[in-house]
């Protein structure tokens, strides 16, 4: 995948402009896309990790014009923390995702709860932030995060996916805030959706959302279905079944394909089909 250079402003179109934060990692691919919305007064979405050079990167797009919101999809460390800093050079509100309390013993991943998120204003699906030529209507798209939202630019049909669609790979779904259920209600919305492109958090631009949205949904079916199928021939803890499903996987991203794994089997319990027991999973009788 080609990234562009972090720092460096990109405008993708007249209305939006792309700078890549220097976060990279197994979990964000090149780092944190963030994306400023505007060409008068200015929306920042996913500012990003309090990161001294990428906030400065982003003040120097705002060039002294007034930001009207800074806007939060899900506040994972590498999405949220510099809204604080950047609220604070440019007195916008933060809004977007509700907080969500995650404890302390829950498992984390490399993009762990922002826990000192808090935002101004909490969004629900299709509430709007607005300036001169622009709005941003929220779009309530839980699953890899209880409190996701993506947010379209209905002006140009852009949707702002952040992590539940993006341009590299398919998101974590971490149990208990992730919801397999939840993530591919979220996607069959989307698919009912006429956007004509998505800018993610992670990833280039998708140019035909509708295709990879299918495919992504094909995808966490034939997961589904392998499970089920691995039951079928005997009971398994949760570590073999995911070495039997990820052969050959980077070692460092075998933690997130056991959450996910584990988000299945949460989906399919829920539904009757499976369930657990003496730390194995095993078929419903």
């Amino acid at each position: 995948m080609a990234e562009h250079p972090t720092g460096i402003p990109i405008q993708l179109e007249p209305l939006v402009t792309r700078v890549l934060a220097p976060n990279p990692s197994p979990y964000t691919a090149g780092g944190t896309q963030t994306h400023v919305v505007g060409t008068h007064d200015l929306a920042i979405i996913d500012p990003g990790p309090d990161d001294p050079a990428h906030i400065a990167a982003l003040l120097d797009v705002v060039a002294g014009r007034p930001v009207s919101a800074i806007v939060i999809t899900h506040h994972h460390r590498d999405h949220s923390p510099a809204s604080r800093p950047l609220a604070a050079a440019t007195g916008a509100p933060v809004v977007g995702a509700a907080p969500v309390f995650v404890s302390g013993d829950s498992p984390r991943l490399d993009a762990a709860f922002d826990a000192d998120y808090a935002p101004d204003r909490v969004l629900a699906d299709g509430e709007t932030v607005a300036g001169q030529g622009w709005t941003l209507a929220a779009v309530a798209t839980p699953g890899h995060t209880s409190n996701h939202l993506a947010f379209a630019l209905p002006e140009t049909r852009v949707l702002f996916s952040g992590d539940h669609v993006m341009g590299w790979a398919t998101s974590v779904i971490s149990p208990p805030d992730g919801d397999m259920g939840a993530y591919m209600a979220s996607l069959d919305k989307l698919l009912a959706r006429d956007d004509r492109v998505y800018y993610p958090g992670h990833g280039e631009a998708v140019d035909n959302p509708r295709r990879l949205v299918r495919g992504m949904l094909g995808h966490r079916k034939q997961r589904e279905g392998q499970i089920l199928r691995l039951l079928r021939e005997s009971p398994l803890p949760l570590g073999s079944m995911t070495a039997r499903m990820y052969v050959g996987l980077d070692p460092r991203l075998i933690p997130a394909a056991e959450r996910s794994v584990l988000a299945h089997l949460y989906d399919l319990r829920g539904r009757g089909l499976v369930n657990e027991e003496d730390a194995a999973w095993r078929t419903a009788a």
